[in-house]
C-alpha cells in the first residue's frame, strides 16, 4: 500500500488546488496571438469567466464525490469524497481494494489514516512540509480569486500554446513563497493547466502537471469533471472523475479534526452526469438533488 498512499497524497494535493480551478469545455482554439494584457486584467477576466467574484465568495464549503483511475494501481474506479471548507480545511477519503484511506487538515494540523495489518487504523500526523503546504493552500476557489487579499502575487510570464489553445502563462507566488504556474485560455480566460511543486514520501520535490477536462456548469460556476494528473508526461496520467458536486454543504468543523471524532454532514448534491452511479454523499431530505443537463445542452 506504500505506493498507493503516495499516489493518494499526490492526488489530494492536486485535487485541493484543482477543486477550485474551473474552465469551459470544448473551447475553440484561437487563431491569432492575444492582445497584450496585464496580469491584473487577466485575473479579473478569469474571475468573471469562472462565474464571478461575488458568486465564488458565497461558496464557503464544497464537496466532490466520484472515482479515481490510475494505471499504476491494480484496481479501477476507486471511490473518493473530497470535502473543503474555508479558509483551508480539507478532508479526502478514498476506497481502494475494500480499504479506506483518509487525509484530513483542520487549518493547523493534519493527519493521514490508512488500514493497519491488525485491522485498526494507522493514524499519523502530517509532516512539517505537508502542514506548510496545506496551511497556505487556497481552498475552494484557488489562488487567483481575491489573490491580493490572500497575499498572493501574480505576474504575467508569457504566452504559450496549450493543446491548440493560446494561453497566458502566469507565475503565481503563494504567501508562503512557493510558486505555481497557471495557464489561462486567451479566449475564454479560464484555467487550462497548472504546474506546481509536490513532495514524495521521502520529501523529495517534483513537478505535478494537471489538466482540466469535461467541464459542466453548476449553479453558474464552471466545474471540471475530469482532472488529469501527470498529463503530458511519458506515463499514462492519473484521473479524478467527479460525479457529484455539493456547494455550501453543512460541514461540521469536527470533520476536519483528528480522525476518530464524531462528524456531521448535511449535503445537497448535484449530479454531474445523469447516468452516474448511485450517490455516495447523503442528500438533505428537504432538498432533493438536482440534475445537470447533458454537456451538449449546457449553457455557455
Amino acid at each position: 500500500m506504500g505506493h498507493l498512499m503516495r499516489w493518494i497524497s499526490l492526488l489530494v494535493l492536486a485535487a485541493c488546488s484543482a477543486a477550485r480551478a474551473v474552465a469551459l469545455d470544448a473551447a475553440p482554439a484561437p487563431s491569432s496571438v492575444p492582445a497584450p494584457l496585464s496580469a491584473e486584467q487577466i485575473v479579473e477576466k478569469n474571475a468573471a469567466a469562472r462565474g464571478g467574484l461575488e458568486a465564488w465568495r458565497k461558496v464557503q464549503s464544497m464537496a466532490w464525490s466520484g472515482h479515481m483511475e490510475s494505471a499504476g494501481v491494480p484496481v479501477q474506479n476507486m471511490p473518493f469524497l473530497l470535502e473543503q471548507k474555508r479558509p483551508n480545511k480539507t478532508r479526502f477519503e478514498m476506497t481502494a481494494m475494500s480499504q479506506k484511506s483518509l487525509r484530513v487538515f483542520d487549518g493547523a494540523h493534519g493527519w493521514k489514516v490508512r488500514p493497519a495489518k491488525d485491522g485498526r487504523p494507522d493514524v499519523k500526523p502530517y509532516s512539517p512540509q505537508e502542514v506548510k503546504f496545506a496551511r497556505e493552500e487556497p481552498v475552494i476557489d484557488g489562488p487567483l480569486i481575491d489573490c491580493q487579499a490572500k497575499g498572493i502575487l501574480v505576474t504575467l510570464d508569457g504566452v504559450d500554446e496549450v493543446e491548440g489553445h493560446k494561453a497566458y502563462r502566469l507565475d503565481v507566488r503563494l504567501a508562503n513563497g512557493d510558486h505555481q504556474t497557471v495557464w489561462i485560455d486567451a479566449q475564454t480566460f479560464l484555467d487550462l493547466k497548472y504546474d506546481r511543486t509536490s513532495y514524495n514520501a521521502a520529501g523529495k520535490p517534483g513537478t505535478v502537471t494537471v489538466f482540466y477536462r469535461d467541464y459542466r456548469r453548476i449553479e453558474g460556476l464552471q466545474i471540471p469533471t475530469t482532472l488529469e494528473i501527470g498529463a503530458g508526461s511519458a506515463k499514462i496520467p492519473d484521473k479524478m472523475v467527479i460525479e457529484r458536486v455539493a456547494l455550501n454543504p453543512t460541514l461540521d468543523d469536527r470533520m476536519f479534526g483528528r480522525p476518530g471524532l464524531p462528524r456531521r454532514r448535511n449535503m445537497v448534491t448535484v449530479d454531474v452526469d445523469p447516468e452516474s452511479a448511485v450517490p455516495v454523499m447523503p442528500v438533505a431530505p428537504s432538498a432533493p438533488a438536482a440534475k445537470i443537463p447533458d454537456p451538449g445542452s449546457t449553457p455557455k
